[in-house]
């Protein structure tokens, strides 16, 4: 994955943004008073964390990770902003950062690290990487999404595959459907459960949700190699071609199968109606999981887990991460160094990942324990790495830039939700928009 950037690429971001860039000196907290010149009690070690994780079984994840620090005596204070998609912690993220007053960590990942990284926010890792051998430990694919111009600015936590489709197996037994493996055999199966007037798909509304489908066909039917060079090298025949128009042309055979019933509501309300039996199937990354867990069913038993249909042994990839943001007082630095070494233990790799419903970024990881769904994600993983298939999230940001990631999501969302379609003029119309937005 190319992760060189150049300023031309961000001259849409927000003038505050800019500006701030030149002034960051200015806005850094000054030095700590010492507890002894104080004459107090040494203060506590503390670490602001910025996340989305607020789903149940994302709160249970992040509660491991609060744990573990509470343990080496580093206070947590939770900055948890609602939205499975991040965009309203983003929007929070970058007032706090213009304000000169941005917390001790963010959850950042793919081209957000870069694009905060130009900016001059986030600290370097690389002491605490090359203590903990990080690039020994982590596959390149990762090391790479986590360096900014060859340092670290970051710290992996999981890795999520996004190209699942979640099933209610009694439904689909209800209907006399079979668990589908093609494209083909899901639209099958989807009029089988409409007929017997079963919702076939649960999706809410956001706009990445929308997205995570369209990836999911666009998977099936361009293959890792174009799907690359679609959304990773941003080619611009493959995005107007032929193969692009027959993904829009699926994703719209899609929405007649999704119940405008299951609109406005988060994604962790789509899983939920999979496990009340309101819906039969869900498209989403296996953090659906953990909802699932925490709801009382167990992933692959009552909640099966298989494949996006048509993407049978293929792997698009979500990494969740975090970056530290710049401060001057030792003790925010060494709680920050603290929370980057205890990220990669293999301990907390381990019960974070059970609980989030990921799998493991070491890969010398005890994996006893984990549920098939995740046994059959890391055996995919490994397969695509060796077969350099692994294909990055459009959805969540690993692909591309901000600005052709919202290039994309604009087009397809005025698609899906469009009256009436043309499939040869949306693949025009990407095609378009991801030049304008390069």
């Amino acid at each position: 994955m190319n992760m060189s950037f150049s300023a031309g690429r961000y001259r849409s971001l927000s003038l505050a943004v800019v500006l701030i860039t030149a002034a960051i000196s200015a806005f850094l907290p000054a030095p700590a008073m010492s507890a002894s010149d104080a004459g107090q009690q040494p203060e506590q070690q503390e670490v602001e964390v910025l996340h989305w994780w607020t789903a149940k079984g994302e709160m249970k994840a992040a509660q491991v990770l609060q744990g573990s620090l509470e343990q080496q005596s580093i206070g947590w204070k939770n900055f948890a902003i609602a939205g499975g998609g991040g965009e309203s912690a983003m929007t929070v993220l970058k007032s706090r950062a213009v304000s000169g007053n941005p917390p001790s960590a963010a959850q950042l990942k793919g081209y957000d690290l870069q694009e905060w990284g130009m900016l001059g926010f986030l600290t370097s890792l690389d002491e605490v990487a090359d203590a903990q051998r990080w690039d020994q430990l982590l596959p390149p694919v990762i090391s790479q999404i986590m360096k900014y111009q060859g340092h670290y600015v970051a710290v992996p936590v999981n890795i999520h595959r996004v190209n699942w489709l979640w099933i209610n197996p009694a439904l689909l037994e209800k209907a006399g459907a079979t668990v589908p493996d093609s494209l083909e055999s899901f639209f099958v199966a989807a009029e089988k459960l409409k007929q017997a007037n079963i919702v076939p798909v649960a999706l809410g509304s956001d706009p990445w949700q929308e997205v995570t489908l369209f990836e999911s066909v666009a998977l099936a039917v361009l293959g890792p190699q174009d799907y690359r060079r679609a959304f990773v090298d941003l080619d611009s025949d493959m995005l107007a071609g032929e193969q692009m128009v027959d993904v829009f042309r699926q994703f719209e055979h899609m929405r007649q199968y999704i119940d405008v019933k299951t609109k406005a509501m988060e994604w962790s309300d789509a899983s939920a109606m999979l496990v009340e039996g309101k819906a039969a199937m869900q498209f989403m990354g296996d953090w659906a999981k953990g909802e699932f867990s925490a709801l009382g069913k167990t992933p692959g038993k009552e909640i099966l887990c298989v494949p996006a249909p048509g993407t049978q042994g293929l792997f698009t990839y979500n990494i969740d991460s975090f970056a530290f943001f710049k401060h001057s007082d030792d003790l925010s630095i060494q709680a920050q160094e603290t929370m980057a070494h205890t990220i990669l233990t293999p301990d907390f790799q381990r019960k974070f990942n059970l609980a989030k419903g990921s799998i493991p970024v070491r890969t010398d990881v005890d994996m006893t324990g984990f549920d098939s769904c995740s046994l059959a994600s890391a055996a995919a993983f490994q397969l695509n790495q060796q077969n350099n298939t692994l294909v990055p999230s459009i959805s969540q940001g690993l692909a591309s830039t901000s600005y052709v990631q919202a290039a994309i999501f604009d087009v397809v969302t005025d698609f899906f939700h469009s009256k009436q379609t043309d499939p040869v003029k949306a693949a025009n119309q990407l095609a378009r928009a991801v030049k304008s937005a390069r």
